[in-house]
């Protein structure tokens, strides 16, 4: 298995400590004012994360929101950083309905990954659903990801549809489950969700915005122990990801970095941030079941 980089294949073995959703460049007109559109700040962040022990960034920018794929080559050839590109389209709210109109997610998938520098899909739901947005892009990534086995990092709104997704990719489109990335599921804190979706074999992402989020955080250290005590550690991920520019700048500031679950495509890493509250509140208790996935720390992140 090869791991595709905005500079060329790569072993899984060479990616290192890898941050498994981060945003270097992005731009959308939902987002006024959070662009990150400054190279040499990118490339501040990735030695600030080189010096930390990091090795490799997937950024999870996908197609049409300003990833810049040649500034993230040079800013990853002046680094030394690995970084993975993402091909897929996020909300239809960040795009022009034109454009979206126009676009052949199939054919551009494919491309991206095939002719392109990407080594990943960046997909999205709706809120509590699947809208006909959702599911026309899902449906592209599948085939894109059986076509060539990249992984589907899933922007999941709010942290819901987890299980509705894994219906939809794994179910009826095929996608292995080793290959889909459950993203934000630190936001909806619903234990029993969590262990349905880690019995499926996905890989889980504990990742949340920069800013703190009072109403989740501090579900997150309980949410990840309800895993651990119900599980056999084979495959969780957690991480922490930054968008506004003033958080992009303390990127390098006192975090923990360990090495997390490998996720479909290669060894992948996490940065740590306490939750703003020690409250803990009763989970719901889980079915018996299979085997669910747990290895990893915590994680913070964005709306992306």
């Amino acid at each position: 298995m090869r791991i595709r980089t905005v500079l060329g294949d790569i072993a899984p073995g060479d990616l290192g400590v890898c941050d498994a959703h981060d945003h270097l460049f992005i731009r959308s007109p939902r987002l006024p004012g959070e662009e990150l559109d400054d190279p040499a700040a990118a490339a501040a962040q990735l030695r600030a994360f080189a010096r930390l022990g990091g090795g490799a960034v997937a950024q999870w920018t996908p197609h049409g929101m300003g990833r810049r794929i040649d500034d993230l080559a040079d800013v990853s050839r002046a680094t030394g950083v690995h970084v993975i590109a993402a091909t897929g389209l996020h909300h239809a709210a960040h795009y022009d309905a034109d454009l979206l109109e126009r676009l052949q997610p199939d054919t551009l998938f494919a491309d991206e990954l095939t002719r392109g520098r990407a080594g990943m899909i960046k997909v999205a739901t709706a809120f509590h659903g699947l809208d006909a947005h959702a599911r026309r892009v899902m449906t592209a990534a599948a085939a894109a990801s059986n076509a060539t086995g990249a992984p589907i990092g899933v922007h999941l709104e709010q942290g819901t549809s987890a299980l509705d997704v894994l219906d939809l990719l794994c179910g009826a489109l095929g996608v292995p489950p080793d290959r889909v990335i459950l993203g934000h599921l630190n936001r909806s804190p619903d234990s029993w969700v969590h262990r349905r979706a880690a019995e499926s074999g996905a890989y889980l992402a504990f990742d949340g915005p920069s800013r703190t989020h009072h109403a989740t955080d501090w579900h997150l250290f309980a949410s990840l122990a309800a895993l651990a005590e119900a599980a056999t550690p084979t495959g969780s991920c957690s991480e922490a990801t930054r968008r506004r520019r003033a958080h992009a700048r303390n990127w390098a500031s006192p975090t923990y970095c360990a090495p997390c679950a490998r996720a479909s495509n290669g060894n992948w890493a996490a940065r740590r941030r306490r939750p703003s509250s020690p409250r803990t509140r009763p989970e719901r208790s889980p079915p018996p079941g299979p085997k669910a996935c747990f290895e990893g720390a915590s994680a913070t992140r964005t709306n992306a």
